[in-house]
């Protein structure tokens, strides 16, 4: 296990030894499978909102705003794009290494990316770069501006500086769509707007220079006035990785190894942000305007809803907090028992533990002091993606949860089966309040399953490792949050995943 030196180490990085070995323990254990009960659908745990209903809660969200509720966009941008050029950087090797033209182009990615390259928004750059028209480069050179640093270095930075969509005077970035997204559905009573960016350290710079370039162009168009912040992963939260014997890999040096903990680290910068209402959105997920008011509507929709319901938990969590329990009577409890298992989605274990009035009280005084999230849920055409389903907590309660399919047992015959039953999946759109009726924030850490994580096989020097990766920022690590799932349209999911991808109509000029 840790040696004396590895937990100075570990403590001088900012950690907890504790967790440490606790993560050792994981490698040696593996994490349980999650257990589904149902998948949730329409009518059985999906909200559909009629179009009165959408035009009622966004008057909600507004109003409140007007009042003074404070909105934040929380936007993970840390991720690099090389993913996004996966089949680029595949061709450009077998050019390397001698393969033809002809023979790559048989491959309907590349085919298809050559064939529309007058499409995307970054080939103006990408022929200023070149000093000459596209048409007069091979394959190999449009790969090589694309993909290295002697071009657009494409295949090296972050998807949230590349340039995704045209317009008639500039192309914009996913950053500057995301910008503008939150002049129009994220601005307070003052015409502020604050976003905040999660990302990587060797590409914050990078950031701030972009932002440099396009703030007051934006709070000029808007009317508004920006307040943008970003963070980076803290390497606190990164976890160790191990040998195939489950004992601490170690560097050359003889220190522990540690790797990024995948985006459920993300919950401590979540955790550090003061706002009434925040907008969780990741950064490829936008649209250019002609399409983005069913976004827009619906993101004031959800955060309207989840204010609706958060004042009527703000009334039981002020009652629970200025009553003692023989102070309310069985009415009281029934309706406060019917709220959370038929509005919050929350069933409480098949015991008999909460049949006395004290226990009940105790019970529910936690479950309503809980922070609140509403989940916008699409329905499923094949997209990947976590899925919304009914799930067994470690408690015996059953609630909703936002689950990835490396959660689930799909080696059981009947967990499958839910699984391929499912009618919708999550497209990362959530809307979080994290403050209680008093307006003290959450401690957002106490409300996530430490239980659930991910191991992967990866390699370092040669050597075979285990990394280890934290519970998912919309799964687990908010796995005891009040939770609202709701459908959205699905024209308010289109995220990039591909570069080919921005060759949907919906990344295309109108």
């Amino acid at each position: 296990m840790l040696k004396t030196e590895d937990i100075a180490y570990i403590k001088g990085r900012g950690g907890d030894p504790a967790v440490v070995e606790e993560q050792i323990v994981n490698f040696k254990q593996g994490f349980p499978f999650l257990e589904i009960i149902q998948a949730a659908t329409v009518g059985n745990g999906i909200i559909r909102l009629n179009e009165d209903q959408v035009k009622k809660y966004i008057e909600l969200f507004d109003s409140n705003v007007n009042e003074g509720t404070k909105p934040l966009k929380f936007v993970p941008a840390s991720g690099a794009a090389s993913r996004m050029f996966k089949s680029l950087f595949s061709a450009k090797e077998k050019l390397d290494a001698g393969a033809s033209e002809e023979e790559i182009l048989k491959d309907n990615d590349i085919n298809q990316f050559l064939t529309d390259l007058q499409k995307y928004a970054f080939l103006p750059e990408l022929e200023k770069l070149a000093g000459k028209s596209s048409s007069e480069l091979s394959l190999l050179e449009i790969l090589n501006l694309v993909l290295t640093e002697e071009g657009l270095n494409y295949g090296n930075l972050p998807k949230g500086l590349l340039l995704f969509h045209k317009y008639e005077d500039k192309a914009r970035t996913p950053f500057e769509e995301h910008c503008v997204e939150g002049a129009l559905h994220a601005k307070d009573n003052r015409s502020g707007v604050q976003l905040h960016y999660t990302v990587s350290p060797e590409h914050q710079q990078a950031f701030e220079a972009h932002l440099k370039d396009i703030k007051s162009k934006y709070e000029s168009r808007f009317g508004v006035s920006y307040s943008i912040s970003f963070s980076q992963q803290k390497p606190s939260t990164d976890t160790i990785a191990t040998t195939m014997d489950n004992e601490p890999f170690r560097n050359k040096d003889g220190t522990p190894l540690f790797r990024p903990g995948g985006h459920g680290a993300l919950l401590e910068n979540l955790n550090d942000l003061d706002a009434d209402i925040i907008f969780i959105k990741n950064i490829d997920n936008v649209v250019p305007d002609f399409i983005k008011d069913e976004t827009i509507n619906y993101k004031k929709a959800l955060a309207g809803l989840l204010i609706y319901y958060q004042k009527k938990i703000f009334d039981y969590q002020r009652i629970f907090d200025t009553h003692h329990y023989y102070a309310l009577d069985s009415a009281f409890f029934a309706e406060a028992s019917n709220f959370l298992e038929n509005i919050l989605n929350s069933k409480p274990p098949q015991s008999q533990y909460y049949t006395e009035k004290e226990d009940l009280y105790h019970y529910l005084k936690a479950k309503f002091n809980r922070p609140v999230r509403v989940c916008g849920m699409v329905k499923n055409e094949g997209e990947p993606g976590g899925g919304p389903f009914w799930s067994k907590n470690r408690d015996g309660s059953v609630s909703l949860q936002v689950v990835e399919s490396s959660q689930i047992d799909l080696d059981n015959a009947q967990q499958k089966e839910l699984v391929n039953n499912a009618t919708h999946f999550n497209p990362v759109d959530l809307i979080c309040a994290v403050k209680n009726f008093k307006g003290e924030k959450f401690d957002l850490l106490k409300y996530r399953d430490p239980k659930t994580g991910f191991i992967s096989y990866k390699s370092k020097d040669g050597k075979e490792l285990k990394a280890q990766e934290l519970p998912g920022l919309w799964n687990s690590a908010m796995a005891d949050w009040n939770t609202l799932f709701v459908e959205v349209p699905i024209i308010t999911f289109n995220p990039v995943k591909t570069v080919n991808d921005l060759l949907r109509k919906e990344h295309q000029p109108e």
